[in-house]
């Protein structure tokens, strides 16, 4: 079963109260909703802001989040750790560093734009991790995205690595052949207004595509060779 939190913040509030009982995912960055979807949701997924932020040129504040986040934060829910939104591998490891929580609590964010040593390094140590689209895979399931995510997997597989993947901004690749064990969209809360349909309508459709639970080694458009190395190597 694939875990799909629903952005927020969701308006007017009688629309997000017909949302009660789903999982949600709250941004540092706009966190009204914050207190109603921990009295309400299944579970909540803490986004630290950074995409935001980025965007809008702000530098955030990671110990106003950690602060933020020491009231809210405990089974089942979980936060993204502080990351560098088109940061290289060293950035991120120091924002890591600084993670003050337990490690089941967090998951560290793996940008597909960086090596994949640094995804292992990370899978090694976490027991939950994020793809973020980042570089040259900033398109979610674009064809380049796609090899990539392919050789993700793959890299993991023949680690035997297992973690919970996270896909950010994913819930479209529901259903597809990649085995995300949670991933989160702001698609209702931004378009359920352009539909026929209440946002419980149509996050019920969204929550009913399941992602695969194991996955099969490929190979990619990029590196023929990459499935005969894999079981060969």
């Amino acid at each position: 079963m694939t875990i799909h939190y629903h952005g927020t913040p969701l308006t007017p509030r009688i629309d997000l109260m017909k949302m009660a009982g789903k999982h949600f995912c709250v941004s540092f960055a706009n966190p009204g909703d914050a207190e109603w979807c921990l009295q309400h949701g299944q579970s909540v997924m803490w986004d630290n802001g950074a995409f935001t932020f980025f965007r809008g040129g702000k530098e955030p504040d990671w110990a106003r989040f950690f602060s933020w986040l020491e009231s809210r934060l405990g089974h089942p829910h979980w936060a993204v750790v502080p990351d560098v939104i088109d940061g290289t591998a060293e950035q991120q490891r120091d924002l890591v560093k600084q993670w003050p929580f337990p490690k089941h609590l967090g998951a560290p964010v793996w940008h597909m734009g960086l090596e994949f040593d640094y995804l292992l390094e990370l899978a090694d140590a976490w027991p939950r991790i994020c793809f973020g689209s980042s570089g040259a895979y900033w398109q979610v399931g674009s064809p380049a995205w796609e090899r990539r995510a392919d050789e993700a997997f793959n890299h993991l597989e023949r680690r035997g690595l297992r973690p919970w993947v996270h896909m950010l901004r994913g819930l479209a690749m529901c259903g597809d052949r990649w085995p995300f064990a949670s991933a989160d969209s702001v698609n209702v809360a931004r378009n359920f207004k352009d539909t026929s349909s209440c946002p419980e309508r149509m996050a019920r459709r969204i929550d009913a595509v399941q992602c695969p639970v194991k996955w099969s080694l490929r190979a990619s458009n990029d590196n023929e060779g990459d499935l005969f190395n894999a079981i060969a190597g």
